[in-house]
């Protein structure tokens, strides 16, 4: 890799997905794995292959089935965990290996009860053994940040020795100051024997909202990789976001002094991306979030109106172009045709096909007929939740939901299914309560309801409704998402999405199913 680029290792697939709340099934794993690909990133880190079948397995695929970057796969200083990802890596064309050990005072003594110089030698015996597997093989010193230099230097200038060929500074309780963190790699860089022949990595955690700007304090003193995940989600209060890294290196790569094109990130997928990954996750990102926030190009104040009108850079310092959308926010309504839809999906990054653009011109067309505005966050919504589907073994044909002050809320549903309509009423604590209730005895499915979380996806008192809902059955959760202007539609249409998942990931039909509930 070219000293005059940054390597962009994306871990949204493994330290993303460890956030609290999130659950992706391995083809949710898959999915965001190609629109990686497409993004440009150079690594991904697809899972911890020792820690369950499922992480061993979603590796795996991912090395089969996408193709462009470099897969990584994470494993302790240990023989078992080396050789697991060894094994899922097995038919990457371009594979790493990134093994680690803690090597503060406190993770050594408290978690690994182990002194300095079994540490030292467990990180020297796990390169050397990755090695057999890979050339690529990278090493981390957990807890960096709280490590003692000395022991550092020690301890990195012995790996590489022993074949490691990136070496990782993770700032991983995200305790670090930028100042700091940049003079710590500067000093690692300097110190270090061996150090010109391989790549300093950054990984720097959130916790003091951070983590940008430790990152980009590494790269200003010579680190060439950056660990980031797709808006920023991981453990705790998350990671470096890759889309805040890639705009600022490019938006002042004349600081940065790295080229003009400092990474090799197709910037135009970055809100493609950023929106796969919410829906898939269930976290909803912030309005004012950098870059991908629904505000972050959006212009109210008559004075900066005026200014953008009359010169863009007045106000905007890039493009929304940049990352993949058509402009500024754009409005559309019930008088938009079908042209003038297909136009905006394509600005927005989004290639249907004419079965898809029908069934999502459709949905506009009843969504545009209840609010006279719709905005591009409500087309993404749209278009998430008609398109990018599992089968739908259920359809809500009918809903209708009574309730009020005083009166006990009931609910009726008809369902569509494979093998005729279902009818079911019943009532409950709430109009969503008592749909749901209806929705199971239709179904003849009762999972646990284990989240539930609304938001307008655009603001107005005609916004469009966006329910995110997680149950759970055999230990396993889904996640179903619904739209709709109405707040109970869309709450009976996120638990059906979220029924469906739950009947493809299980693999059996309904009768079966229901014999086990």
């Amino acid at each position: 890799m070219s000293k005059d680029k940054v390597v962009i290792f994306d871990t949204t697939l493994r330290d993303g997905e460890q956030s609290p709340g999130a659950a992706l099934s391995i083809n949710e794993k898959i999915e965001i794995a190609h629109q990686l690909a497409k993004l440009g990133v150079d690594v991904i880190e697809a899972g911890f292959p020792v820690s369950s079948k499922e992480q061993f397995e979603a590796t795996r695929r991912v090395c089969n089935e996408v193709e462009g970057p470099a897969v990584a796969g994470l494993a302790r200083a240990s023989k078992k965990d080396i050789e697991a990802a060894a094994q899922a890596l097995e038919s990457a064309k371009k594979r790493r290996i990134h093994t680690f050990i803690a090597t503060s005072p406190v993770h050594m003594k408290h978690k690994l009860r182990k002194e300095p110089a079994q540490v030292l030698k467990m990180a020297v015996e796990a390169v050397e053994h990755a090695r057999q597997f890979t050339d690529d093989v990278e090493f981390s010193c957990e807890d960096a940040c709280r490590s003692e230099i000395p022991f550092l230097i020690e301890i990195l200038s012995a790996v590489i020795a022993a074949g490691a060929t990136t070496l990782n500074i993770p700032d991983t309780v995200g305790y670090s100051i930028p100042e700091e963190y940049g003079r710590l790699i500067a000093q690692l860089r300097e110190n270090v024997t061996g150090a010109d022949d391989v790549i300093f990595s950054t990984h720097c955690h959130n916790d003091l909202g951070l983590a940008v700007a430790n990152s980009l304090a590494g790269v200003s003193n010579g680190a060439r990789q950056i660990e980031v995940s797709v808006n920023g989600i991981g453990e705790r209060a998350g990671n470096a976001a890759l889309e805040e890294i890639v705009m600022a290196l490019q938006t002042r790569a004349d600081f940065f002094d790295i080229g003009k094109s400092p990474v090799n990130i197709k910037t135009q997928q970055i809100y493609k991306t950023s929106q796969l990954v919410s829906r898939l996750t269930g976290f909803v990102i912030q309005p004012n979030k950098a870059i991908v926030g629904a505000n972050a190009f959006a212009h109210e104040s008559g004075i900066h109106v005026d200014g953008i009108l009359k010169e863009r850079s007045t106000y905007e310092i890039m493009t929304p172009e940049t990352i993949g959308l058509g402009g500024s926010r754009m409005v559309l309504g019930r008088h938009t045709g079908m042209a003038g839809f297909e136009d905006r999906c394509k600005q927005l990054g989004y290639m249907l096909t004419k079965e898809e653009l029908k069934e999502a011109y459709e949905r506009f067309s009843e969504v545009a007929d209840k609010k006279k505005e719709v905005f591009d966050e409500d087309l993404a919504a749209i278009i998430n939740d008609e398109v990018h589907r599992v089968e739908q073994v259920y359809q809500l044909d009918y809903l209708h939901v009574s309730s009020g002050t005083g009166t006990l809320p009931t609910a009726s549903v008809r369902i569509k299914t494979q093998s005729g309509m279902r009818l079911a009423a019943a009532w409950g604590d709430g109009p969503v309560d008592a749909a749901y209730e209806a929705i199971r005895k239709a179904t003849d499915l009762a999972p646990n309801l284990e989240g539930y979380s609304i938001r307008a996806v655009t603001g107005g008192k005609e916004a469009l409704g966006e329910t995110t809902v997680k149950i759970s059955h055999d230990n396993q959760m889904y996640i179903g998402r619904g739209v709709s202007t109405d707040i109970i539609e869309a709450s009976a249409r996120a638990y059906i999405d979220a029924i469906n998942r739950l009947v493809a990931g299980q693999g059996r039909d309904k009768s079966e199913m229901k014999a086990e509930l």
